[in-house]
């Protein structure tokens, strides 16, 4: 086997330590853009593209499997997702070796494959159902704290390019070792600018006031006992038009363990002191015609407690497809302050209507709130509409499994780095979770590690106003402005068409 092969098998294997999951190791992905890096800019045209898109497909099929999802359906996913993740290496192979012989472009050669990465990542997380779900290198980063304190300015995607650029340049400067003080240079201007952007995240962290009002707030789940319970009266039931005609009394005690149970936990934390009280996404059952008995009994507890209570509802409908993902929030006077549908329902998993896309916001005694639907968290553009508006607590309904609870919960960080708000992160079989302005963790409950499903916590009630919530994706599309023109830059350089064959500009495998 040819020795620049083995930059990568190490790449590949590196890079499954990096795909958002549940083993996920920060430091690797730092490390295997660089040694793919290696082997794309060394090889020959064919075999360089061929070995990274397998890499890249090979990586995602891991993700899927990793995340419980190996349907055949589900993998081959894998495909089209793994081949979008190739393209900022082959935009590298293609872009950087004609800018690298000229002095006025030369500067620029580190820069392409991190501006491609953020490229794609924007693209694939607006264009697309997956949101920023996988492939966002940045997101393997939630545990730094002060390095992703940038996200406030440029979003996740900002944490992405300093990764990837960071790839960039190790492996030019392995590439180009003993070939004069250019590379070194460009290393020292890279990690000056890293140490920047950890010095001003470290001072955001330490200046900004961690003291102020906060409100108690609950999030609960039903009981194991009570699903299983549940379950074993669903099983009657082959389809919804045979639960609808079974009729709304028998429903209900069907789906009584469960909507008792969240009741009786909804009024504990209330009378234990919890202002707010979050349920579960889908944690309560219904059938369409008579959601309101079960929403009154949620204005009950909420006007005797003079609590506000977000409650997430399967709603099940008499026409296709059978059913709504809602929450609702009613207010300390019983009132429905909003009632939202689920925005982003899961590619596959959730065959049904998607909602209006339109962020609720109320304003309470405890601040700005805000409220969205698991999923959605992976959309930064839809929680974005909070930060605009100055949102000061995100209520985030959630509903996952064992292996996608920690990259969900992880995910949501940056949401709250992003625009600045609290969030309080309910989840059911999952991981449930309270985050501050800044991402600190506040509170942290997992479902599968706990007989009781419930997590409290002291939510600050002021947000903090961040750039990011107030222009969006203006770097992410800078880069992508970036990219074409550093593209158009070379196309004119039609004489230095990259190859193998002149290594040193670049780098090529050592």
């Amino acid at each position: 086997m040819s020795r620049r092969y083995l930059w990568l098998l190490a790449g590949t294997a590196v890079s499954l330590l990096a795909v958002q999951g549940r083993w996920d190791v920060p430091a690797a992905a730092w490390v295997y853009p660089a040694l793919l890096l290696v082997f794309s800019r060394g090889a020959a045209a064919v075999p360089g593209t061929l070995g990274i898109w397998a890499s890249s497909t090979a990586a995602m099929a891991f993700w899927l499997v990793n995340a419980e999802q190996s349907n055949p359906l589900v993998l081959a996913l894998a495909v089209p997702l793994g081949s979008a993740q190739a393209v900022p290496y082959l935009v590298d192979r293609l872009v950087a070796p004609r800018l690298a012989d000229r002095p006025r472009t030369a500067w620029a050669v580190t820069l392409v494959f991190p501006l491609a990465k953020v490229a794609v990542e924007f693209a694939i997380a607006s264009a697309t159902p997956f949101g920023v779900l996988y492939g966002v290198l940045g997101a393997t980063q939630s545990g730094n704290l002060p390095l992703i304190q940038v996200a406030s300015v440029t979003g996740v995607y900002g944490v992405s390019f300093l990764v990837a650029w960071a790839a960039s340049v190790a492996a030019l400067v392995w590439a180009r070792r003993g070939a004069g003080p250019g590379p070194r240079r460009t290393a020292a201007v890279c990690a000056a600018v890293l140490l920047a952007v950890l010095a001003a995240g470290g001072a955001r962290l330490a200046l900004l006031p961690s003291t102020g009002p906060t409100v108690r707030v609950a999030g609960v789940s039903a009981s194991r006992a009570a699903w299983e319970e549940m379950a074993g009266g669903l099983a009657a039931f082959g389809s919804v038009p045979e639960m609808a005609a079974a009729g709304p009394e028998r429903m209900r005690a069907v789906f009584g363990p469960v909507n008792d149970d969240l009741i009786a936990s909804t009024e504990r934390e209330a009378a234990a002191g919890a202002r707010l009280v979050v349920w579960a996404e889908s944690a309560g059952l219904t059938m369409g015609d008579d959601a309101g008995h079960l929403l009154d009994r949620v204005r009950e507890v909420a006007r005797r407690h003079g609590v506000y209570v977000q409650s997430a509802l399967t709603v099940y409908t008499g026409a296709e497809p059978y059913v709504r993902n809602q929450t609702v929030l009613v207010g300390p006077d019983g009132a429905v302050e909003w009632t939202y549908d689920k925005a982003h329902p899961v590619p596959v998993l959730e065959p049904y209507r998607a909602g209006d896309g339109v962020v609720p916001v109320h304003d309470g005694p405890f601040g700005r709130l805000s409220g969205i639907i698991c999923y959605d968290a992976d959309f930064p553009d839809l929680s974005r509409q909070a930060g605009a508006q100055g949102v000061d607590v995100m209520l985030v309904s959630a509903n996952t499994w064992a292996g996608i609870a920690e990259l969900h919960a992880r995910g949501a960080l940056f949401r709250s780095v992003e625009n600045g708000f609290a969030m309080v992160r309910q989840a059911n079989r999952g991981v449930s979770v309270s985050y501050d302005p800044l991402g600190r963790t506040l509170a942290r409950v997992d479902y599968f590690r706990t007989d009781r499903q419930t997590m409290v916590a002291e939510v600050p009630t002021r947000g903090v106003r961040t750039v990011y919530g107030a222009v969006g994706d203006v770097f992410a599309w800078l880069c992508v402005a970036a990219t074409a023109a550093l593209a158009a830059a070379a196309a004119r350089r039609r004489g230095a068409a990259p190859s193998a064959a002149a290594p040193e500009r670049i780098g090529a495998c050592g």
